[in-house]
């Protein structure tokens, strides 16, 4: 067993490849005080997930999109549609002026840019393989999140974000998308009480708003999970050096830190089974400019030590050429959604991309083969609960069935007692965005396995929010 705060590294390809590089005189100055190498843990890389806000968001799309083959699912706060900025090759030897102007403009202000280019660019790329099959879209769990007093990113920028992953679905994957559009709340990440006022698009851009954000969007892409720990955590945030992950680029020529960020429970350092989730911070977020605010704050923590999750923040910088040679222009400390480090951004050979991915492969570099789940008669579904709610959606989450192929999602709305059926899934949540404001679903889940239904799980009501209100001075819309 490996404790956590006191781990036996083992000898294995992480360290035979900073022993090497240590030999070539090239690894990252470990005597001059740089943080540990990143750590491989028992986690199957086909359950990462990934979300972010604000360029996190777009980066978290970016990523999600490029390889889709790899992520069960996607958390969008106050982000767009993949490609959004549409800067290209031609773009960046002309200084990269036209997609810095869309993404300052149509991509953030609104309103939005068409979608029909983005989707012919991204089927594109399929074909040549500069990114994984769109197909896999289908079968990933997307959590969109726009507040209604956001004054940075239009709320119409999040329904852009919306109707481009309703294009790769089909209607038997609906339930796959829940969109949220009815929280009051600023450009920011949504917490239940850490933060400033719920209308606030400033400073370090995390708003309380009665809303457990984070819970929301793990509990979409994973099914119901256990309560959060509410008191103190079993593991501890652990810096890792990103250098080595760039090499043998700096991390800077990415607009990357020389540290990241990781959240390991003592489970996962214990390497039990665990399922890693990337958390991207957004513009103004980075460690340099507010410290650890966002890994601390964000609400991810506490959700992972109870559920064995992984939590890894990887860390932009502030880019300035000037001072730094060779570094991108990056005054905000943004992660690269409309070209500023190389034209490849968007895809599989974009330079952060391909740095999150090598974080990804390496903690999930110890995993271990679980035996498959038995064949079983399948009983009701646990756990079904409300995960959200807004307008014209709800949103339900529920526990496995062990051997369970797909589950079975009924509604009955208002008075009417007859069940119908809206779908299948695979996962274990189900977004339905095909309500009415202001009103009560009752809704019950199935499991098939061996061929066979199994019995209806308890039902649950949801009662869907009311319509937000007409506001044109986005930050100052009354708050429900």
């Amino acid at each position: 067993m490996v404790r956590f705060g006191t781990e036996r590294r083992t000898a294995g390809p992480v360290f035979l490849f900073a022993f090497f590089l240590t030999a070539l005189g090239l690894a990252p100055a470990a005597a001059q005080g740089s943080a540990p190498l990143l750590l491989a843990y028992n986690a199957d890389i086909s359950e990462s997930s990934i979300s972010g806000i604000s360029s996190g968001a777009f980066m978290a799309v970016q990523f999600g999109v490029s390889w889709s083959s790899i992520v069960k699912g996607v958390g969008v706060i106050a982000g767009g549609p993949y490609y959004c900025a549409q800067g290209s090759a031609i773009d960046g030897l002309l200084g990269n002026l036209s997609p810095d102007l869309t993404a300052t403009g149509p991509c953030m202000t609104g309103p939005p840019p068409a979608l029909n280019p983005l989707f012919e660019q991204t089927d594109e790329w399929v074909r040549r393989g500069a990114i994984d099959d769109t197909r896999n879209l289908a079968h990933q769990r997307i959590y969109i999140f726009a507040g209604y007093n956001d004054a940075v990113v239009n709320p119409k920028v999040g329904e852009a974000a919306y109707r481009f992953y309703q294009h790769y679905l089909s209607d038997q994957r609906k339930g796959n998308l829940f969109y949220q559009n009815t929280v009051g709340a600023g450009h920011s990440q949504v917490t239940m009480d850490y933060g400033l006022a719920c209308a606030d698009n400033k400073d370090y851009f995390i708003d309380k708003c009665n809303y457990d954000q984070a819970g929301i969007v793990l509990q979409h892409i994973y099914g119901a999970l256990n309560p959060k720990n509410k008191g103190e955590l079993s593991g501890e945030i652990v810096p890792f050096d990103q250098r080595e992950l760039t090499f043998p680029e700096s991390p800077g020529s990415y607009s990357m830190a020389e540290t990241g960020y990781v959240y390991v429970p003592a489970s996962c350092a214990d390497r039990q089974s665990c399922r890693v989730h990337v958390a991207l911070h957004g513009c103004k977020q980075n460690f340099d400019t507010i410290g650890d605010r966002y890994i601390r704050h964000a609400g991810y923590n506490e959700w992972a030590d109870t559920n064995q999750l992984i939590i890894l923040y990887p860390q932009t910088i502030v880019g300035n050429p000037l001072r730094d040679f060779g570094t991108p222009l990056n005054p905000f400390g943004c992660w690269d959604w409309w070209g500023y480090t190389n034209f490849n951004y968007p895809v599989k050979a974009g330079r952060q991309i391909t740095a999150i991915r090598a974080m990804l492969d390496r903690l999930t570099g110890a995993q271990v083969q679980s035996p498959a789940a038995p064949r079983t008669n399948p009983i009701a579904p646990s756990g079904v609960a409300v995960n959200d709610v807004a307008d014209s959606g709800a949103a339900i989450a529920w526990r496995r069935v062990a051997g369970a192929t797909a589950y079975t999602v009924y509604r009955a709305a208002g008075a009417d007692p007859n069940f119908v059926p809206l779908g299948s899934v695979s996962a274990l949540s189900f977004g339905d965005m095909s309500l009415r404001s202001n009103t009560s679903y009752d809704y019950r889940v199935t499991a098939t396995a061996n061929s066979s239904e199994g019995p209806a799980s308890a039902v649950v009501t949801a009662i869907t929010r009311p319509v937000p209100p007409r506001c044109n001075q986005l930050g100052n819309c009354p708050i429900r």
